[in-house]
């Protein structure tokens, strides 16, 4: 989930530790480690609701802060930008730093990480979640907000349907403000491709890193000034990526305005390939021209007099087939994006 290794006097608590809220005294078993990162670990726990996800730290302004980001998406109607809210309260505990420590719970997200999805669904479905994510992140930014340490390690796909989400919204960040934490291969300060100041351009590089990414899993060094030179070189040696370079470039440039248009490329990109699981699904392909195909397909069809109406009809079947394969699939995309 995160991956900064500064020391922390509540971080690595051995799975059975018993967290008890000094105000609500609701209890909180740890199971295991989840992630860690500036602001405190987060541990899988076991409490009164079932599988939880608890965030604790010594330094109570940075939860109190997370928290009200959790309050305020869980106003957003129709969208799950984070997990939901669950509890915040205290943890005294003499034998541990300070004794005191502010955390809170939210939900479990059960799923699978990105790149373990892809590699067991195939990279068709790399297209699908990036829309899902462009879409959350317009609707993010529009309530002033930007993500900032956007990484393969803060999202997860859930189940039935299939589901990108976002996790650890320690690094969001109010627009226009300097960005709190980030990552370094996913930072656009630095390849050296513009600033560290909250805005929508600055997650949308962050998403085609993260295509990058999934394409390159080890994570190749900056070399030299680093830069859209280098990162060109990496599109253009992977197929999957070059057919997506005209996006790809315009993110990294910061030519994006918003999320909303990130999306509606490729969207289009996607329609032109049909590289998606919805078209994949029952499609034939048009009967060859050799003379046996013709001969069957005289023979049960019904061939009228008229020549000109025959060309007619045949053009509108035609249309009318493509209109429907096409709003096929545009309800499917509507179905996984919103």
């Amino acid at each position: 989930m995160m991956n900064n290794t500064m020391k922390n006097p509540v971080g690595n608590l051995p799975k059975g530790t018993v967290i008890i809220g000094k105000w609500h005294k609701h209890k909180y078993t740890i199971l295991k480690t989840l992630g860690y990162g500036a602001t405190g670990y987060v541990y899988l726990t076991e409490g009164p609701n079932g599988f939880a996800a608890l965030k604790i730290s010594e330094n109570s302004m940075s939860i109190t802060s997370e928290v009200n980001v959790l309050r305020h998406f869980s106003k957003v109607r129709g969208f799950s930008l984070g997990p939901s809210l669950l509890d915040v309260d205290d943890w005294e505990n003499g034998r541990v730093g300070t004794g005191r420590f502010s955390f809170y719970v939210m939900e479990y997200l059960k799923g699978h990480a990105l790149h373990i999805f892809i590699q067991g669904r195939g990279m068709e479905w790399t297209g699908i979640l990036i829309l899902q994510l462009l879409t959350d992140l317009q609707t993010l930014h529009q309530e002033g907000w930007v993500f900032g340490d956007l990484k393969p390690d803060n999202l997860i796909v859930t189940e039935s349907p299939p589901k990108i989400r976002l996790l650890d919204v320690g690094g969001t960040t109010l627009q226009g403000r300097a960005i709190k934490e980030f990552t370094e291969f996913f930072d656009r300060g630095y390849w050296g491709l513009g600033s560290r100041k909250a805005d929508a351009s600055y997650d949308l590089f962050a998403v085609a890193m993260i295509m990058i990414h999934i394409c390159y899993p080890k994570q190749f060094q900056k070399t030299g000034e680093g830069g859209l030179h280098q990162l060109n070189e990496y599109i253009r040696k992977n197929a999957w990526l070059n057919k997506h370079e005209s996006v790809l470039v315009r993110a990294l440039k910061g030519n994006y305005q918003s999320a909303l248009e990130m999306k509606m490329d490729m969207l289009g990109l996607m329609s032109k390939r049909q590289d998606n699981p919805a078209l994949k699904q029952k499609y034939t392909p048009p009967p060859t021209n050799n003379r046996s195909t013709k001969a069957k397909v005289a023979t049960n069809v019904h061939v009228p007099q008229n020549k000109q109406g025959s060309t007619k009809k045949g053009w509108t079947e035609t249309a009318v087939l493509l209109s429907a394969i096409l709003l096929a699939y545009f309800f499917y995309l509507y179905g996984q994006i919103m």
